[in-house]
């Protein structure tokens, strides 16, 4: 709960507090606790309350009804509903609504519940509206309790219709809007105290305070203890990170392995581990900050997380004693002060008690424990357990559980686990002709989580049986071969290839049979998989694959690939080229060349698990290299004047980079042309000023919440006045399109611009 001794809450702590006149009014000296003093216990000038405190039942509910200066939570409600407004058009998705919840679109979905469905798209933009009012009203503390409401329920609606979208910090927005619902948020910095002078800068219970701050102290500490996972310890759930710039710095002193492991891995480690306990603390508190607020504003260079870090920065003065926005007013000009909340000391309220384990009321007697006060007790008590449980339930929710446990999003695992996949082969069966068929990865979907969750997967293989019905594919079955590597081991198959998903037995509260183990005894071998990578060239690449035996892998070699061979690294697997109808055996040591344009399956025989690798070299792309060094080289000679012989036409573009005055380009100086200009508006991009990229900053931004507000507007007034001709609706919609500024056409590729994906077979 931390140590709560601010002017506000007045006396009787271990010392009389001295009065002193200043600026004309009587004020109060932050009380002390002096470190030598007898009167004072450990727990008082450590924690902030006596022991006693939490002796009984009616000490800790006095204790949590102490008091407290509102201006600290004030603040928070303040910049909390402000990033919650920004967010919505971002990360929540109101800018490109229309792409996710058009009217008509074949897509499967993918809801916590299965009833769960989205409105017309119209009424969804209606919903998007009512979070963003509510995010505004808790920001001005404007008919609080109604603001958090219209933020909380649309809030949680879009949550749940969507698990792909899930993560940690998403739910944890949630969560606090969830808590600031019961807080007394709008008595400091509001509108609502403006209405009524009885809630105007009035104190708050102090267990207001306990419960953000126990939140905040979770995300750090558990996220801490999901890093003791031997994968972040050694150094393997971030391997890459450490190239980032942000870096540098360190990989002046330390090489890039020794960054990761120790900055990226061991600094994130010791932060999360620390941060909660530190912040708690009046000695420490400085630091922390310092610390935490660099690491924040590192993840908001590093990652895509939206508000996520800006969110976590707001938190972070919760820690400090509640007056501090009050102390921080005092010492602004006079004649600002004006348009700044209040500085004066609040005033006495009703949900708090004043008296026997607080403080005395000034004026009034002592005030006994009611309902409210004992009903404040009880939701810290229970939420906090509920979310130190939370984390560590995935025994309860065990269909949910897969290489990893639960549904991604509320465990705090963050950054613990990075997926590569190699192979995925969707197949599908007539269930009538016993027809065959296959399917693009992804279909009617637009999303990618759905490989790595037996639930999802469950849902896509239920939503796509239906879907293909209409194709004239009658009782299909469906089976999905995914490959994955989690923190670099090696590619292995997630899910029995023979299962058809779609008839497959699956519950939230039991074991997914039909998913395959991680092959966590392998784990050794990623050392020995690092250095065969870095023993190759830069043209030769490398996939390593684990298979269960009686299990086989059906692959393509493309005809790029000029160069492939297969060597075994473990067990023992049979070969076949299915053109050729050739079996070739395999034991540890042993390779074979691949070729390419053809076909091959690789079935595991031994009796434990097969362990090998691909080396291939795309010879084309080595080839096209080559060709793009060689007009590099002519061109930059050309320019210095070292080439005397006139070049040929078709080269002439390599010059002046146009082809308009070319009738037939070589494809390889259009490839050419194309590598350079996208060099040049990258290297165009790292020099840019301050400004421009401020400038190319807020470009992005304002189409974001200009398109944002644009098709808002339009769907409240289809559903208002009914939709205008398809042509108007049309020719608004590319308004609310249009860009401004140059970086309008590079633009064109984004995901707001993004075509939906194709549903053929």
């Amino acid at each position: 709960m931390g140590p709560e001794r601010s002017p506000a809450e007045g006396a009787q702590l271990c010392e009389s507090l001295a009065t002193q006149k200043r600026q004309g009014k009587e004020k109060k000296k932050p009380p002390k606790c002096p470190a030598m003093s007898s009167g004072c216990s450990w727990t008082k000038r450590l924690l902030g309350f006596e022991g006693t405190d939490l002796s009984t039942w009616h000490h800790f509910v006095h204790l949590l009804n102490r008091p407290t200066d509102p201006a600290g939570l004030g603040v928070f409600r303040f910049l909390f509903g402000m990033l919650m407004a920004l967010d919505i058009p971002q990360e929540r998705g109101l800018s490109y609504l229309d792409h996710k919840y058009l009217d008509g679109l074949q897509v499967c979905r993918f809801p916590l519940f299965n009833f769960l469905e989205p409105l017309p798209l119209d009424w969804m933009y209606l919903v998007y509206m009512v979070m963003l009012l509510g995010a505004l009203g808790i920001m001005l503390g404007c008919f609080y309790r109604t603001s958090c409401l219209l933020f909380l329920v649309p809030y949680w609606y879009v949550f749940f219709l969507d698990k792909t979208t899930w993560n940690n910090h998403s739910y944890l927005y949630g969560l606090f809007g969830f808590q600031l619902l019961f807080m007394n948020a709008n008595r400091y910095w509001s509108v609502d105290g403006l209405r009524n002078p009885q809630k105007r800068n009035a104190h708050v219970p102090q267990w207001n305070y306990t419960v953000l701050r126990m939140q905040v102290f979770i995300v750090y500490f558990i996220a801490g203890i999901k890093k003791l996972d031997a994968d972040w310890v050694e150094g393997y759930s971030m391997g890459n990170l450490a190239r980032h710039w942000l870096f540098s710095p360190f990989r002046l002193v330390l090489s890039e392995e020794m960054t990761s492991l120790l900055v990226v891995h061991g600094g994130g480690l010791m932060l999360d581990l620390t941060a909660g306990f530190l912040l708690f603390l009046d000695t420490t508190r400085p630091f922390a900050l310092i610390f935490v607020t660099y690491f924040h504003c590192m993840n908001s260079q590093l990652f895509s997380i939206g508000m996520f870090s800006y969110t976590m920065l707001a938190t972070s003065p919760l820690f400090c004693y509640p007056d501090w926005p009050r102390r921080l007013i005092a010492r602004v000009p006079t004649f600002l002060r004006g348009l700044l909340p209040l500085s004066e000391p609040p005033q006495p309220s009703s949900d708090c008690v004043y008296g026997e384990a607080g403080q005395q009321r000034p004026g009034k007697g002592t005030r006994r424990l009611g309902l409210r006060q004992h009903l404040g007790a009880i939701f810290t008590v229970l939420y906090v357990m509920e979310q130190f449980f939370l984390p560590y339930s995935h025994f309860i929710t065990q269909g949910y559980n897969n290489w990893t446990n639960g549904l991604y999003g509320y465990s705090w695992d963050m950054m613990v686990h990075s997926r590569s996949h190699q192979h995925v082969k969707i197949t599908y069966r007539d269930g009538l002709t016993g027809e065959l068929g296959y399917l693009n990865p992804g279909v009617f979907t637009q999303s990618r989580r759905w490989k790595d969750h037996a639930d999802m997967l469950k849902q896509y293989a239920t939503c796509l049986s239906h879907l293909l019905q209409n194709y004239n594919i009658s009782e299909p079955e469906i089976y999905f071969d995914i490959w994955v590597s989690i923190n670099d081991r090696f590619q292995q198959r997630l899910f029995d290839p023979h299962e058809d998903i779609v008839r497959a037995e699956w519950s939230p509260f039991r074991k997914t049979p039909w998913l395959k183990p991680l092959l966590v005894d392998l784990s050794p071998w990623r050392t020995k998989l690092q250095e065969i990578e870095d023993s190759l060239d830069n043209q030769t690449e490398v996939v390593f694959i684990a298979d269960f035996p009686g299990l086989h892998l059906e692959n393509f070699v493309s005809e790029d690939l000029g160069n492939t061979s297969l060597q075994l690294l473990k067990g023992e697997v049979t070969v076949e080229i299915v053109n050729a109808q050739k079996n070739h055996t395999l034991r540890e040591g042993d390779r074979i060349q691949l070729p390419p344009g053809e076909y091959h399956k690789v079935f595991t025989v031994s009796q434990e698990p097969s362990c090998y690798m691909y080396i291939y070299v795309n010879t084309t792309e080595a080839a096209l290299e080559q060709n793009f060094t060689r007009l590099q080289e002519l061109r930059e000679k050309v320019q210095n004047g070292t080439e005397t012989e006139p070049l040929p036409p078709e080269l002439q573009p390599i010059l002046d980079g146009s082809l308009a005055n070319v009738t037939q380009a070589d494809p390889v100086v259009e490839a050419f042309l194309r590598r350079q200009r996208l060099k040049e508006e990258l290297q165009k991009r790292r020099s840019a000023s301050l400004v421009e990229r401020f400038h190319r900053f807020m470009s992005k931004k304002y189409f974001i919440f200009r398109r944002s507000l644009l098709m808002t507007w339009i769907s409240l007034r289809n559903l208002a006045w009914g939709r205008p001709s398809l042509e108007q609706l049309a020719q608004e919609v590319a308004y609310a399109n249009m860009q401004f500024g140059e970086d309008s056409s590079s633009n064109k590729g984004d995901t707001l611009h993004k075509e939906p994906e194709r549903s053929d077979l």
